[in-house]
């Protein structure tokens, strides 16, 4: 058929150009941006999927940069560490110094104590100035606040705790083992009755900390024992008590690693026996198992016990009067004490009420993406530990400064803030290791494969679409030029009209 008033060719020809120029436009865009998906219309269902893996990409880099933050604020901290740990070393050799009595002149005393003076001064100082971003690190900011500590709690350490936001979190423990000194009870029926006026009555006394050989003469007292044992507890680890016929010897510390020997080395005609004590509290003698002076060839030896404890439902890791549990949500340290100790009761030992350095180290902010780590307070007043005594008693004028004060206790709080401070390098190194490094190398990894998640459902495969380009060029020219020809069709129909 010939027509002119409508040219079906025409209309076909246009149709099929608008397509191919729609297609061409499309892989121009794709090309120059760079996006197979630039638009909804592209692909809705991968538009919804892209958009997802950006935004766990955007969370995922924010973790990132969380963790890098950390490990600066834990750099700075355990710097400021470091440095109050050598002023320890120091004050612990000025110590060390000071002890050579004979040695050493008042003057240099007053000059030893005046260096102790200035180090306590300056670790004060570190203490309050050390920070990140205005922000303080070592004055106890990252402290955990803590209430209604238990009369039978003598310390409590909390490394780290999850709170939710406006809760606290209360810490119970069950004792259900009682911690026990090591012990013997040397049963004598009274005061030393030996065989001859000349004899000794000659036992080596062995504890923890040391050993020593005691002899005692016919009339000896009991009390007379004891208190010349007492002289030695410091060397040997060891007490005694005088106690109904005979006398009590218990280790001072609680635990396994707590130990009584007695080895009778001569016993002179002396009629008696070495009794084993008993797990009770008032370590009363065990009315089985003894042994005869007579019968005791070789050294007898008896050893503590360490206290059996769960913390909220964890079962602890205990050592002598102390418990701790180390998980994801809690990390605490309870010193009980002997009373608390030793009495299979529960305990509700104390309440954490907040604070702490926390940290969202995972793509979600919820709690199982936080960590937390407690920096406490190490100003000199606050070094050392209750049984010793704290850091600022060095300083002149306190009962263990260096120039007359006790140096034996001087040491032993020093030692202790060391420890203290070594312990908590060691947390936040370790922190920054198995925590934070791990995390970051963790992050990275997912958004390595976020972005290759994503970059497959979003980005431009520019070998395929430079093959559909060139197709929809071809196909553009050859629809152009088949528009020109069936444009041209209706100029035919005039032939006819001759």
């Amino acid at each position: 058929m010939s027509r002119i008033n409508t040219n079906v060719s025409s209309l076909l020809g246009q149709r099929v150009l608008g397509l191919q120029n729609r297609s061409l436009n499309t892989s121009l865009e794709r090309l120059s941006t760079g996006l197979r998906i630039n638009r909804g219309a592209d692909d809705p269902a991968g538009l919804i999927a892209s958009e997802s893996l950006r935004s766990e990409k955007a969370s995922i880099t924010a973790a990132i940069s969380n963790a890098e933050r950390a490990e600066q604020v834990v750099n700075i901290a355990e710097g400021g560490l470091q440095e109050i740990n050598n002023l320890l070393l120091e004050v612990q050799s000025l110590v060390g110094q000071s002890a050579n009595d004979a040695g050493l002149s008042a003057d240099e005393k007053e000059a030893n104590q005046l260096q102790i003076d200035s180090i306590l001064q300056t670790i004060d100082r570190i203490s309050e100035t050390t920070s990140f971003q205005g922000t303080k690190l070592l004055n106890g900011t990252y402290d955990f606040n803590l209430e209604s500590q238990a009369a039978t709690v003598d310390e409590v350490k909390v490394n780290a705790a999850k709170i939710p936001a406006g809760e606290s979190r209360d810490v119970k423990v069950l004792v259900t083992q009682s911690a026990q000194n090591a012990g013997f009870f040397l049963s004598t029926n009274g005061a030393l009755d030996l065989s001859a006026a000349d004899a000794t009555f000659r036992f080596d006394l062995a504890g923890s900390i040391g050993s020593r050989e005691f002899s005692f003469a016919s009339g000896t007292a009991l009390a007379d024992i004891a208190a010349t044992i007492n002289t030695f507890t410091e060397i040997t680890g060891v007490s005694a008590v005088a106690s109904g016929t005979g006398v009590k010897f218990n280790s001072v510390g609680l635990g396994s690693d707590e130990f009584v020997q007695i080895d009778i080395r001569d016993d002179a005609g002396q009629a008696g026996s070495v009794l084993n004590l008993s797990s009770n509290a008032s370590l009363t003698a065990s009315t089985a198992g003894g042994t005869a002076f007579s019968a005791a060839n070789n050294p007898l030896r008896d050893a503590g016990q360490d206290i059996g404890a769960t913390i909220n439902g964890v079962a602890a890791t205990t050592k002598g009067s102390s418990a701790r549990v180390s998980s994801d949500f809690l990390d605490v340290e309870i010193d009980l004490t002997t009373a608390g100790a030793q009495a299979l009761a529960a305990i509700d030992a104390v309440t954490i009420t907040g604070g702490g350095a926390n940290f969202n180290l995972g793509p979600n902010v919820d709690i199982g993406n936080q960590v937390s780590i407690g920096i406490s307070n190490v100003a000199s007043r606050n070094l050392g530990s209750n049984e010793s005594g704290f850091l600022n008693q060095l300083a002149s004028g306190q009962d263990s400064n260096v120039v007359d004060g006790d140096l034996t206790v001087a040491q032993k709080i020093v030692n202790d803030a060391v420890a203290e401070v070594s312990t908590l390098r060691g947390r936040l190194g370790a922190f920054q290791k198995n925590t934070v490094g791990a995390t970051i190398r963790s992050l990275g990894i997912a958004l390595e494969n976020t972005s290759a998640a994503e970059s497959a459902i979003r980005d431009t495969d520019f070998a395929a679409e430079t093959a559909e380009l060139t197709r929809s060029q071809i196909l553009v020219q050859a629809a152009t030029n088949t528009l020109g020809i069936a444009n041209s069709q209706p100029q035919n129909v005039l032939s006819l009209l001759g």
